[in-house]
């Protein structure tokens, strides 16, 4: 997984390297292992151009806490001097930097996703972060297709349980949708 990506080119470059050196532990080591090589999606340029990253990258992780400095400008490590006031002044609704602002970092994280199936059909798509831990980001990033999380050991199971709730809650709207006609 390379980070950081913001440039198709960018990402050639490295995953050139990664198929290089991969060639040469394979060819030392008399053994064919599979592996695929994507991004994280962290910075906005990379989430508005994944149609381009999608040419060279086999999956995406967005790298929401990185992905949330970026698009808001502000520092998680500063932000317990001002996000009391944000919320205060309901500037923000919630923190942020635990749950997927989701009509801005959302919406890049939505953008990325469609993007980025328009020229990988399928590809593989999930969230790495402590936003991965948090039940209503789990169901947004379901919603718009996100299909696996990474984050810390003890939020797999919050994350988990989220994941479950929104399947759930798509199977009973699909339900309960009236059938299309022909």
């Amino acid at each position: 997984m390379i980070p950081l990506v913001g440039f198709k080119k960018e990402l050639d470059l490295q995953v050139a390297i990664v198929h290089e050196v991969a060639a040469l532990v394979q060819k030392e080591k008399k053994v064919k292992i599979a592996y695929s090589v994507g991004t994280m999606i962290e910075i906005p340029r990379g989430a508005l151009t994944a149609d381009e990253i999608a040419q060279t990258a086999e999956f995406f992780s967005f790298g929401t806490n990185d992905l949330t400095q970026t698009c808001l400008g502000m520092s998680r490590d500063d932000s317990g001097s001002f996000l009391g006031a944000y919320t205060e002044n309901e500037i923000v609704k919630k923190n942020p930097f635990a749950s997927i602002d989701q009509t801005g970092v959302g919406q890049l994280v939505k953008i990325a996703a469609e993007k980025g199936n328009q020229t990988r059909p399928g590809i593989k798509l999930g969230i790495c972060g402590e936003h991965g831990g948090d039940p209503d980001s789990v169901k947004f990033c379901h919603k718009v297709g996100l299909t696996y999380v990474s984050c810390s050991p003890f939020r797999v199971p919050v994350a988990r349980l989220a994941a479950a709730q929104a399947a759930i809650e798509e199977k009973r709207a699909a339900a309960k949708a009236p059938a299309k006609k022909k």
